[in-house]
């Protein structure tokens, strides 16, 4: 990746060594202020912000603030002059009165409130698709170790699994994406459980049918179940494969087969299973398949593998963020697949996805936690604040955003120290679902 540029300070105490302070009759458009109260104690949106204009002036000398931190790096200019000590033996004027509300402070401060009132929302919905991904990770698990020896009843709990997952986003209105903050367990469970989880979220944005999206689910859980006959030193190997050991992995996809005769896989789920590392362009394994001789649902499965596969390596060195992984199969693997399936993929994600690394338009630092493939511009960003506890960050809804977007996309590397423990990003990244009733906003 080349040297990796730094985009905030090397610690947020470099920060803080550089802010100084004014009064609230030094401000001026253009200062790069933060507001030393609790988020919910004040109208505006963060607690550190550029001012914009004479309004947000106005607002600030309300709330009675004795002196307020600004940055003078990050601000346009400097603050106005204080106003002229008055003499010793000059009559000190009386206090002016506090400025009048400037028009808006009421809406701003009922927006506020209602954005507290999601943040809540929010932060409740994102605990409940935890626990749903840890009990369906806890069963993907028990599905596939058992697989080998109760194929049947592995199948049964399979079924029970992905009939429900199909019904949850089949059904609904719109299904929100998040990307899991919580403990993952082991990888190749996990693996399994993304593939499947995005795969089903591709055929809902490509409008397949609820049959052909429980064939979809069944093929992607088991898509990997012929590894279970490698030897695991090869499944678990973080160095690159010598050309025997991967002539060895590749068996996978044919021995997979087997297993899949033995659950009693229907013939759709089985050819995922064979095809998920086959390509367009005939370049894949274990048969050089062409795109016109591939079955449309292990299509989809080989992109969401190689998309999953590039950010989840069993090195975890090698991984890719999201945002990189989905421009690395754009820019450099296009050719391998076909074209609608892969932009409609690259539609549901989003430009960044659930798990990736942001820098916003005001130039603040944030980690996408979900995203409405429906909207896939405008994601839910959990935002570092260092005026705010990590267990309180906001998280806003670039929706109800107008004046901000996302700038670019970040490495981990990039953050200073602070900034990453508070955003906690994770080494590998995980998905899972929320899916939203038909007349539930979103």
């Amino acid at each position: 990746m080349g040297d990796i540029e730094r985009v905030y300070p090397q610690t947020m105490s470099d920060a803080v060594d550089n802010a100084l302070y004014v009064t609230a009759e030094q401000l001026r458009v253009g200062l790069y202020i933060h507001l030393d109260l609790h988020w919910t104690d004040h109208p505006f949106t963060f607690s550190s912000f550029k001012i914009k204009n004479q309004d947000q002036i106005s607002t600030i000398h309300r709330l009675g603030l004795r002196r307020i931190r600004y940055e003078p790096a990050r601000s346009d200019g400097k603050p106005l002059a204080l106003a002229r000590q008055p003499a010793a033996d000059e009559p000190v004027e009386a206090p002016s009165a506090p400025p009048p509300p400037p028009p808006g402070e009421a809406e701003a401060v009922t927006e506020k409130r209602e954005r507290i009132e999601q943040l809540a929302r929010i932060r409740d919905e994102i605990r409940e698709v935890e626990k749903k991904f840890q009990h369906a990770s806890d069963t993907v698990k028990g599905i596939l170790r058992e697989a080998p020896i109760r194929p049947q009843e592995s199948r049964r709990q399979a079924e029970k699994l992905v009939g429900h997952m199909v019904e949850s986003i089949i059904s609904r209105g719109s299904v929100l994406m998040h990307a899991i903050n919580g403990n993952v367990g082991e990888e190749a469970y996990v693996h399994s459980l993304n593939v499947a989880v995005l795969s089903l979220m591709l055929a809902k944005t490509l409008g397949f049918s609820a049959e052909e999206t429980r064939h979809l689910g069944m093929g992607a859980m088991f898509h990997d179940i012929g590894k279970s006959d490698i030897p695991l030193w090869i499944v678990h190997k973080t160095e690159p494969l010598t050309r025997a050991e991967q002539a060895q992995m590749e068996k996978h996809c044919v021995l997979g087969t087997e297993i899949a005769r033995r659950l009693g896989l229907s013939i759709r789920a089985t050819e995922i299973i064979l095809q998920h590392h086959e390509f367009a362009d005939g370049s894949g394994y274990p048969r050089g398949l062409t795109g016109d001789k591939l079955s449309p649902l292990s299509v989809i499965v080989a992109i969401v593998n190689t998309y999953d596969n590039l950010c989840n390596p069993p090195n975890v060195a090698d991984a890719l963020t999201p945002h990189e992984a989905l421009s690395h199969i754009f820019a450099v693997k296009r050719s391998k697949f076909q074209e609608l399936p892969l932009k409609a993929f690259i539609r549901c994600l989003g430009v960044y996805p659930p798990g990736s690394i942001v820098q916003l338009s005001n130039e603040m630092f944030g980690l996408v936690v979900s995203i409405n493939p429906a909207k896939p511009l405008k994601p839910n960003v959990l935002v570092f604040d260092p005026d705010i506890p990590r267990d309180e960050s906001v998280i806003i809804d670039m929706e109800k955003e107008s004046d901000l977007n996302i700038s670019r996309s970040l490495r981990p590397g990039q953050l200073a120290r602070e900034v990453y423990q508070y955003l906690s990003p994770r080494k590998r990244v995980t998905y899972y679902f929320d899916p939203k009733k038909q007349d539930q906003p979103t």
